[in-house]
């Protein structure tokens, strides 16, 4: 089980699934900001990079970590010994590159996960949980362990549809009602809520569940050229325009209505329960 020191405060962990409907809608450079964001505001924070087959945040840091959950999974290495550490002190659990067979965990896997994750001694302030793109047994599995999730959208059509198929599967089939929306790459705060009305409108018909509008990001040149640095944009371009609103996002992250506030063991008791779901 998760150890305290007797002598020690016991830390309060958010753990926060940032997830998409589509690739390319810019989810992970969001997690790798927003984190960084995130330790401004003084909070010790974890990205596990729940991608597990296809490893984006390392790449995005300039890392190259000698250990990733594939080590885990099979045996070799604990989850407390894979942690990277990123840029400001952030801690990564580092997922696998290429690896098609961690696309999708059998039952053998989850449990192995879960196992590690109750011995798991290590308590961040927030723990950001960046899936894989889509509707796949993996993303629902970490979407309903977490305490909120964050739906990242696109001016795309497609973008916007695929997001309404994983708002679909997660309400339907996992029971999550409660959903925050992120616009990404948008012209400004007129766009984004149009685009937000519309996924809203489609969810509360059909669905019946209303949405919350978390905010946006715009569509930003310095965005590019961070990531062809790879530096995150919150720190190669800390005056631009996308970097004020990732600093207003942290702000916002950081007061979520409803947010469930306790250990990591909340969160395993989540991922058990989702190991169980059919």
């Amino acid at each position: 089980m998760l150890r305290i020191d007797s002598g020690t405060k016991k830390n309060v962990t958010t753990t926060i699934a940032i997830s998409s409907g589509k690739g390319g809608v810019g989810k992970s450079n969001i997690v790798a900001n927003l984190a960084i964001a995130l330790t401004k505001l003084k909070n010790d924070v974890m990205i596990f990079d729940a991608d597990l087959g296809l490893s984006n945040i390392d790449v995005l840091f300039q890392m190259a970590p000698k250990y990733n959950i594939q080590h885990v999974l099979n045996g070799e290495m604990s989850l407390k010994t894979i942690i990277a550490e990123g840029p400001h002190g952030i801690k990564i659990l580092p997922a696998s590159s290429g690896t098609q067979e961690l696309t999708a965990l059998n039952e053998f896997q989850r449990l192995k996960l879960l196992e590690e994750f109750d011995f798991f001694d290590v308590e961040p302030d927030v723990l950001l949980i960046d899936t894989a793109a889509g509707i796949s047994e993996n993303v629902a599995f970490f979407c309903v362990a977490a305490q909120e999730i964050i739906i990242i959208t696109a001016p795309e059509p497609t973008a916007l549809t695929d997001a309404y198929a994983l708002i679909k599967v997660l309400s339907t089939r996992y029971q999550e009602k409660k959903f925050n929306v992120l616009v990404n790459s948008v012209k400004g705060q007129e766009e984004a809520i149009e685009i937000f009305r519309r996924l809203y409108l489609v969810a509360e018909r059909f669905l019946n569940l209303s949405l919350d509008y978390l905010g946006y990001i715009p569509y930003d040149e310095s965005v590019k050229d961070a990531v062809k640095m790879q530096r995150a944009f919150v720190d190669a371009f800390p005056n631009s325009p996308a970097s004020k609103k990732i600093i207003e996002l942290s702000h916002k992250v950081m007061n979520l209505e409803g947010k469930v506030k306790g250990s990591l063991q909340f969160f395993i008791s989540n991922l058990l329960s989702a190991t169980g779901t059919k």
